[in-house]
């Protein structure tokens, strides 16, 4: 009969380690394209009863190693579809769990006051419309310098630029560069140029320059319980959808 109290306080003590365990943040790796709004919606999460989420932000290429070399990651959110199709095919994501949840556009972007003429057509120089260098994120590794690249190209204007463009470590920096002045132009996403005061956006890259900007959001395999509960109320949930609106994504799921 003493073995009674002992299985009862051991599943007491079992509920609550469990009831700790859920109740941990959940661990979000994500594009630095994503750091307001992902900012936002944390807080009216946390707002709900939840523990804050813990983000850590950066270029999808980066997080995405860090997630296969085994750092504690339970959601990923990607600014591309490679850097998660590099996941999966690691078996680093539940697969299940995959959806692309947000769209963006990909703008040129000047500081502010020093705007010039351009025409987005095959016709145009860009290269001789301005001097200085271009900034952007690192063509074929960081997502939006991958766009930037096959814009580039479509108009034939990457190869007159290609010893002026200046790759970057992720998204926000290429608009940090543009906002001081370093680089005379730049390429980011319309969602980033639109939270600066200090640049200006001269055009936006038609779509079928580029391929299309999905950000795709997974649950990395052996994530915390709230991680499906979180990933829901990204993509299911009024304030999710009203914040990501406030900074200009475009919406795939609500």
């Amino acid at each position: 009969m003493r073995l009674l109290p002992r299985l009862l306080a051991l599943s007491g003590l079992l509920l609550a380690s469990n009831a700790a365990y859920a109740a941990e943040p959940v661990r979000v790796y994500a594009a630095a394209s994503l750091t307001n709004a992902l900012g936002d919606i944390a807080a009216r999460w946390e707002q709900a009863g939840h523990p804050a989420p813990g983000l850590v932000l950066g270029a999808s290429s980066t997080l995405a190693r860090q997630i296969e070399a085994g750092a504690p990651a339970d959601l990923f959110a990607s600014a591309d579809v490679s850097w998660m199709d590099y996941l999966d095919a690691r078996n680093r994501i539940i697969a299940s769990s995959r959806v692309n949840l947000l769209g963006n556009d990909l703008v040129l972007i000047v500081p502010r006051g020093h705007r010039f003429p351009i025409t987005i057509s095959a016709e145009f120089d860009l290269a001789g419309a301005f001097t200085g260098k271009l900034c952007t994120g690192e063509p074929g590794v960081v997502p939006v310098g991958s766009y930037a690249q096959q814009s580039l190209e479509h108009y034939g204007w990457w190869r007159p630029l290609a010893g002026r463009i200046v790759g970057t470590d992720d998204v926000r920096t290429a608009l940090v560069f543009v906002e001081r002045g370093e680089c005379a132009a730049g390429i980011v996403y319309a969602t980033d140029a639109a939270i600066s005061d200090r640049v200006e956006s001269l055009a936006r890259f038609p779509p079928a320059s580029h391929q299309a900007i999905l950000y795709p959001f997974a649950i990395v395999k052996n994530a915390r319980p709230d991680s499906q509960a979180f990933l829901d109320f990204l993509k299911n949930s009024p304030e999710a959808a009203t914040v990501f609106q406030h900074y200009g994504f475009s919406l795939l799921m609500h």
